[in-house]
């Protein structure tokens, strides 16, 4: 009966640890899909050709932040293991390899990117007619390149340490000023009638070009202020450190980092080319794919929410070698995530017509793009399993066996059997979603199977 009471509290504890962690990243992803939903609907106003462009670069804008985001869970592995060791000093080190790994990869995948802009849209295979403005939205999205490194790496330190609520304060901000600007450069001007009276905003009517040179901006300022939090921050300590290389640190870092680089980079060079097979079905497929990817990003935030509160939490728990609190996180966020994003996937499966709409006028986009949110929604408990346990092998340092995972997943049953329906059986974009649903559900059985298997134990016995 003892025994049973101090299982029931431990739960109740490792529940209220990750709803502390968990709560400011999941606010932090929510406002970061109210912009991508600002974006989408503000671009979409001016027409499905436009919502068109800029969805064709959302996959290749995945691609390009696969390194920042695994070198980030690289470092949050470190940390949260070295803080769960009580090793602060090797903590604060590897924050300081962190600027390092930024800068090298702001300059270096800054200068690839504008390179390949003009180039991109044919690469995809692309309506000539959406070459132009594709290839603008992307290469000024990603002229601040290093500030979206710092923004990316260091929010993932700042969670590593347990601080959750500045990453989802100055995102707060980010996504603030995004939406401002959205409003004065995209369209001409609007005016609004309030309480009989027109209040007239004045607009710039710069179109596409508008709306990436807003998130550019807000990039910047995300960067700034989200180093200049790592830096102040009584943990880290990195005011008056030398800024040297550590090489130990750096190759644990990457060590970690360079799977789930090629886990991130191998998916997402699958989902552009996923996007070239949509792209070869009209430019209204292309518009109603890419909206409704949007559209469903909201209900799937929860899961990611609850993914870095996971790794963090792991972390601990290598930290500490003690597998009992790892898989009291297991099921804590596995409880949580699940049921959170069921509940969200029936009204997703409700009124998917409704989503649609919020971003387009079009109704043929929409009908369509209603059809594949009904489909999708009944796969999001799935979804919220692969999401949590890659969360937990992420955090205790197993990226290899998630790479072999989401390439096989990724290139042989989305990829190839996309191939397989849009070009030889010369099917649409229905059976373009069912190869989609089913690369989500074979992740989560595959890595929910290694999870009960059993490999990673081996991590919490050495020396």
């Amino acid at each position: 009966m003892a025994r049973t009471a101090q299982t029931k509290t431990e739960q109740s504890a490792m529940l209220r640890s990750l709803f502390l962690l968990a709560g400011p990243t999941v606010i932090e992803q929510a406002l970061q899909t109210v912009v991508q939903y600002a974006d989408t609907a503000m671009v979409g106003q001016i027409g499905a050709q436009a919502s068109a462009a800029v969805g064709l670069t959302i996959t290749v804008t995945w691609l390009v932040n696969s390194p920042l985001f695994a070198m980030g869970v690289g470092v949050l592995a470190l940390i949260a293991k070295s803080i769960g060791e009580n090793d602060l000093e090797k903590a604060r080190a590897a924050s300081s390899q962190a600027v390092w790994i930024a800068l090298a990869l702001g300059l270096v995948m800054g200068a690839a990117t504008l390179a390949a802009s003009p180039f991109l849209p044919g690469w995809m295979g692309a309506d000539p007619s959406l070459h132009r403005d594709a290839s603008i939205y992307f290469a000024i999205i990603c002229a601040p390149m290093l500030f979206r490194s710092f923004s990316i790496i260091f929010a993932s330190v700042l969670r590593a340490v347990g601080d959750t609520k500045t990453p989802m304060v100055v995102n707060g901000v980010m996504n603030l000023c995004n939406i401002v600007l959205n409003q004065l450069f995209i369209s001409s001007g609007q005016t609004f009638h309030i309480l009989g009276f027109s209040v007239h905003i004045p607009g710039m009517g710069w179109g596409i070009a508008g709306a990436a040179i807003a998130t550019a901006v807000s990039m910047c300022l995300g960067g700034t202020m989200i180093f200049a939090a790592a830096l102040r921050h009584p943990l880290l300590n990195m005011r008056g450190r030398k800024l040297q290389l550590d090489k130990p640190v750096l190759s644990e870092i990457v060590r970690v980092g360079i799977p789930v680089t090629l886990n991130r980079v191998v998916t997402c060079m699958g989902q552009v080319v996923f996007t070239s097979l949509v792209a070869g079905l009209g430019t209204l497929a292309t518009a109603a794919h890419s909206i409704a990817l949007t559209a469903e990003e909201a209900f799937y935030v929860p899961g990611y929410g609850m993914q870095a509160a996971t790794s963090t939490l792991s972390g601990n728990a290598l930290g500490r070698r003690s597998e009992k609190e790892l898989h009291q996180v297991v099921h804590a966020s596995l409880v949580l995530a699940v049921s959170i994003m069921s509940l969200m996937a029936l009204g997703l499966f409700l009124f998917p017509d409704r989503m649609m709409a919020l971003f387009t006028p079009d109704r043929e986009v929409v009908e369509t793009g209603a059809v594949l949110l009904r489909m999708v929604a009944v796969s999001e408990p799935l979804f919220a399993v692969f999401i949590i346990f890659e969360g937990v092998f992420q955090g205790i340092g197993d990226t290899r066996g998630p790479f072999v995972c989401s390439t096989v997943c990724m290139w042989v049953v989305r990829v190839c059997l996309t191939f397989v329906c849009v070009r030889w059986l010369g099917m649409g974009l229905r059976a373009v979603w069912v190869c989609m649903i089913a690369d989500n559900a074979l992740r989560c059985f595959w890595l929910t199977a290694r999870y009960f298997a059993g490999v990673w134990k081996a991590r919490f016995h050495r020396s």
